[in-house]
């Protein structure tokens, strides 16, 4: 039967699959349950958070096919292990963790957390956009009672723990030093780097990680093993800290709240930090340690992450922080109660990470190339059996790969794979070596018969790029990530594979041609000028810019700093201070006017038009610099040539 359009059940091969994974499963026992509803004061009232455009920005009710009572057992399309993990993910509410420590889980990707002061609350991760932070705080005044935030604390550098701050305190409660926003030390350059530089690139990628335009069911996005999913179209800020905490051992008291901080730069963000809660025998591990393996490479694309430390900052932990510690909780998932549970968690996690590093090195050292070792490296039974090691998020496999690559990089050292043709043209070659794509597709039938679906979409990878326009090629290469998706424990591994699926049975994606310039403003107007004009060197289109040469004098004025930006030779260059040469044109505007320009959402020569900046010098230089920038498409092909 030729491959049709439409999404498929799952195939005898996956069943197979899935029976044995629940075969794995049956021989493991584990209390999380009782861990993830532990302390539920209240369930979500509100279980539908609008956005700005009166979109749903949250829905617990899109994932009521995974949360009904008699959804014990999985569907045939889901790995039996990844809908053990989405049912705890879907345990939403306001719950008490010890005493004075209140979390509100499961209407966002992570936790909030609210510590009782004296006489407001200190809070912790305020969630990924103001909408789902403002549901949070909703439920806590409704049933806690309404108090004031005291301070604000972003444990590390990723959105959905600081996006949504404006969500539980206003900007001007900020401004005037009533509310401080403590976070790491780097935070703000963590924060908006991944932006700045690859900002359009991890949207796009993301877009596929976080199964952003699957449908909610069980044949789309069921969980990302982390969290549910990530809020949609919500409101999202970048609003920087008034205090960055810069050694470990810090303590800082807030509304009689003790808070000692441990600094673990370079873990799971380039800027994180646990907290302990002395007073409350209790510690929060930020992001250093979940209930799952975690990823050492993020699938979205960022730089990778250093699994040594990583274990090291653990075991600092266990070493420094867990003879004080009978509660131990994290911005995902559950917490561990009891001070057991707590040193044998931390302890495994440890030992998981440090296990990846070591084991991954040695094998390279045994001249094993990065795919080799990924292929035959597993947890020990000791460390595998345990459910918060398990890949729901990242995996052994791609987390070797990223130890690999952040020692000895892309290259395998076989000179054959030094300067391998680019995709399309490697693709037109090997469909013309194995006989042309009729000949293809007809051994891909016979490999999706025998379940063979990685090397399905392996070989019919290199047929649709060689012939977009071969539909036949782009459905039966659907069918085999479909099945591969079905199967997947990861929840990005499996959202990677059914968006891919799902673009190729569409010929594109609805995204093409959405244009996406630079940042959000939102997070534009919280950076320095240095990171601006850093973004504005990554917008430049250096092909047309080598052609030309503009020199511009930027003032801002709350700053009072002066700013020379040459462009030439295809390079943008910004120094602090006066141009040595006369500028074209020298402008004067404010801060977060000039982020509007550098974000795309305007341009010089219109903000010149409105009186937004003063110019003096030759006003064209404003529209030559504008017409050098590059927007960029949100829809860039990623199955599809």
């Amino acid at each position: 039967m030729a491959p049709t359009a439409e999404r498929k059940t799952a195939s005898a091969a996956t069943a197979r699959h899935h029976q044995r994974v629940l075969d794995d499963l049956a021989r493991l026992d584990s209390p999380d349950d009782d861990r993830a509803t532990r302390g539920l004061l209240a369930s979500v009232d509100a279980r539908r958070v609008l956005g700005p455009l009166g979109n749903a920005v949250w829905d617990l009710d899109d994932y009521a096919f995974v949360d009904a009572p008699d959804a014990h057992e999985s569907p045939g399309t889901v790995n039996p292990s990844l809908w053990r993990q989405a049912r705890l993910n879907g345990r939403a509410g306001l719950f008490e963790v010890t005493s004075g420590v209140y979390q509100v889980r499961g209407l966002d990707i992570a936790n909030v957390t609210f510590i009782a002061g004296d006489t407001g609350w200190v809070v912790i991760d305020p969630l990924t956009c103001s909408e789902t932070a403002a549901a949070a705080r909703a439920l806590v005044d409704a049933h806690l009672g309404t108090r004031p935030v005291r301070a604000v604390v972003y444990t590390h550098s990723h959105v959905d723990h600081y996006g949504g701050v404006l969500g539980v305190v206003d900007q001007a409660a900020i401004d005037a030093g009533e509310v401080p926003v403590i976070a790491p030390a780097g935070f703000l350059a963590a924060a908006a780097g991944e932006q700045v530089v690859a900002g359009n690139a991890m949207v796009r990628r993301a877009s596929y990680m976080y199964g952003a335009l699957l449908a909610r069911d069980a044949r789309g996005h069921v969980d990302t093993g982390l969290g549910r999913g990530l809020p949609m179209l919500g409101t999202s800020v970048l609003v920087a800290p008034t205090r960055e905490i810069v050694e470990t051992g810090e303590m800082v008291v807030i509304d009689g709240v003790r808070l000692v901080f441990h600094l673990t730069p370079g873990t799971e963000a380039p800027a994180e930090m646990n907290i302990a809660l002395p007073d409350r025998r209790a510690f929060c591990v930020a992001e250093n340690c979940t209930a799952n393996q975690h990823n050492l490479y993020t699938l979205r694309g960022a730089p990778v992450r250093d699994a040594l430390a990583w274990s090291k900052y653990i075991d600092e932990v266990l070493e420094q922080f867990s003879e004080d510690c009978d509660v131990l909780f994290a911005s995902h998932h559950w917490p561990r109660f009891g001070h057991d549970d707590v040193v044998d968690y931390l302890a495994s996690q440890r030992d998981a990470y440090r296990f990846v590093h070591d084991q991954t090195m040695r094998l390279a050292n045994h001249g094993y190339t990065m795919d080799e070792i990924a292929e035959r490296l597993a947890l020990p039974s000791a460390l595998g059996d345990e459910f918060f090691n398990r890949g729901y998020y990242g995996t052994i496999s791609h987390n070797a790969k990223a130890v690999y690559q952040r020692y000895l990089g892309w290259f395998d050292a076989n000179p054959a794979h030094l300067q391998p043709h680019p995709p399309v043209e490697s693709a037109r070659r090997y469909v013309e070596y194995m006989g042309g794509a009729e000949a293809i597709l007809a051994r891909a039938a016979r490999s999706m018969d025998e379940g063979d679906y990685r090397w399905v979409a392996e070989v019919l990878g290199h047929v649709v790029f060689a012939e977009p326009e071969n539909e036949a090629a782009r459905l039966a290469q659907a069918d085999a990530l479909e099945q591969l998706g079905y199967q997947a424990e990861s929840g990005p591994w499996r959202d990677f594979y059914l968006s891919g699926a799902m673009e190729l049975r569409a010929n594109g994606t609805p995204l093409k041609g959405l244009a996406r310039r630079g940042v959000a403003p939102g997070i534009a107007r919280a950076l320095t000028p240095e990171l601006l004009f850093d973004l504005l060197g990554v917008r430049l289109d250096g092909e047309r810019a080598a052609r030309d040469s503009v020199c511009v004098s930027v003032t801002f004025r709350e700053l009072g700093e002066q700013w020379c930006v040459t462009l030439a030779r295809g390079v943008l260059h910004a120094r602090r201070g006066e141009c040595v040469t006369t500028p074209a044109a020298s402008i004067t505007t404010a801060l977060g006017v000039f982020a509007d320009f550098a974000s795309g959402a305007t341009s010089l020569a219109a903000l010149a038009e409105r009186g937004a900046l003063e110019v003096d010098g030759d006003p064209s230089a404003l529209g030559a610099w504008d017409a050098l920038l590059d927007d960029f498409d949100l829809g860039f092909e990623i199955v599809l040539p």
